[in-house]
């Protein structure tokens, strides 16, 4: 396949996120949608860009977890005061939706219906309900309704017949992974993601959501799920969840988290036109389907299939980020590009910051946005595995 040029260049002109919470943490009674709008407000900061330059808001979401979550695109625009006649798509692939807002984004503007279009992803699990299916038709007397964990739930795939974890387990036998290499891949997503914070490397992306403390509001300025306390030896003990003798152990997966990210794409006439300062341009993406048993090596294609796109050979990117559902699932796809993890994920993932679905995708690429300009590096490609059986890549180039 010949590398395919965009029509016209689309760039990033600020990409910004909230710190993620932990499951029921100090994020949980802040919606997907509030928590959206406070990254969608701080990226029209971040980029000196008018509320009213939208042309077009695309924002993700996987779980619609709130009364209004129907509306998730169309509230988080207008609450960031973006103006009414600006249209709003809410996205869900899965857990690709905040890499798919952004591709989605430059399909408005490919067509010529926008030149400045927000896009993001945002996910509050922690508000997941449960749910008592039917009973708006009644019930029998004497039958006792069963409540369905909702969020739970939604971590199965009827169609594979197996629960996401377990697709990573299968990943880890077809590639004979242990699970102390599953471990000691856990632990440095911790290492790395401390190391990180401790240098700053997160301040120029976050944005500090306030949440209402005991004794008023409190400003939530860091990520709550990395535990850089963590220990080999710690992570050993952690019983695996999903299989007899298996790999996945809380310690070596994705946490289930609260929060969101947005970005602004500008067309180089908006950039000209409102005096906007690129930070990366859009190169190309790639969209794959993969055997939803072993859902997790979907960023192998989709890496493959992207970088051809866009005519960059792999020894080029100076930055991969790979969302870590998994240890085996991320590993599997390491064996299989055969990555430099000093390339790779270098400053920690999922594993420490968590996982809030559609919220990844566009955090992955804002902190690719900032490492790559913060080590003047050139390419970045941010992927994800996609539960049902995707992969999702996107191409960067900073400028």
């Amino acid at each position: 396949m010949p590398a395919k040029t965009l029509s016209r260049p689309i760039f990033i002109v600020s990409a910004k996120r909230t710190p993620f919470g932990t499951f029921g943490g100090k994020l949980k009674d802040v919606s997907a949608i509030d928590l959206g709008v406070v990254a969608a407000k701080a990226a029209l900061a971040a980029g000196n860009v008018p509320a009213d330059a939208i042309d077009h808001v695309v924002f993700g979401n996987v779980s619609q977890t709130s009364a209004d979550a129907l509306y998730m695109a169309r509230h988080i625009g207008l609450k960031a005061g973006v103006p009414v006649p600006a249209p709003a798509l809410t996205v869900n692939r899965l857990c690709g939706s905040g890499f798919q807002a952004i591709v989605s984004g430059a399909h408005e503007m490919l067509a010529g219906d926008a030149e400045i279009v927000l896009v993001g992803g945002t996910e509050n699990m922690s508000q997941a309900p449960y749910a008592a299916r039917n009973l708006r038709w009644g019930t029998k007397f004497g039958t006792d309704p069963k409540l369905e964990d909702t969020l739970w739930s939604s971590l199965f795939d009827p169609y594979a017949g197996c629960a996401m974890a377990v697709t990573a387990e299968n990943l880890a036998e077809k590639h004979g992974l242990t699970r102390q290499q599953c471990d000691e891949y856990g632990l440095r997503s911790q290492q790395t993601w401390a190391a990180a914070h401790a240098a700053g490397r997160f301040a120029a992306e976050l944005a500090a959501v306030e949440i209402k403390g005991r004794k008023g509001p409190e400003s939530f300025e860091a990520d709550e799920h990395p535990r850089p306390e963590a220990t080999l030896e710690g992570m050993a003990k952690l019983p695996p969840v999903f299989k007899k003798d298996g790999v996945v152990s809380a310690g070596n997966a994705s946490g289930i988290c609260d929060g969101a990210a947005a970005l602004v794409l500008a067309t180089e006439d908006a950039i000209k036109k409102h005096g906007l300062t690129p930070l990366a341009r859009v190169v190309q993406w790639h969209t794959t389907g993969v055997d939803p048993t072993i859902m997790g090596i979907g960023p192998v294609p989709a890496i493959r299939g992207a970088l051809e796109r866009a005519g960059v050979a792999q020894k080029d990117v100076d930055l991969f980020e790979i969302n870590e559902a998994f240890a085996p699932q991320y590993l599997a796809c390491e064996k299989e590009l055969g990555l430099d993890r000093e390339r790779t994920n270098v400053d920690g993932g999922a594993i420490a910051l968590g996982h809030p679905l559609a919220a990844s995708g566009a955090r992955i690429t804002a902190h690719l946005v900032h490492e790559l300009r913060r080590r003047k590096g050139r390419y970045g490609v941010g992927s994800a595995c996609i539960g049902g059986g995707q992969g999702i890549a996107v191409v960067i180039e900073s400028v």
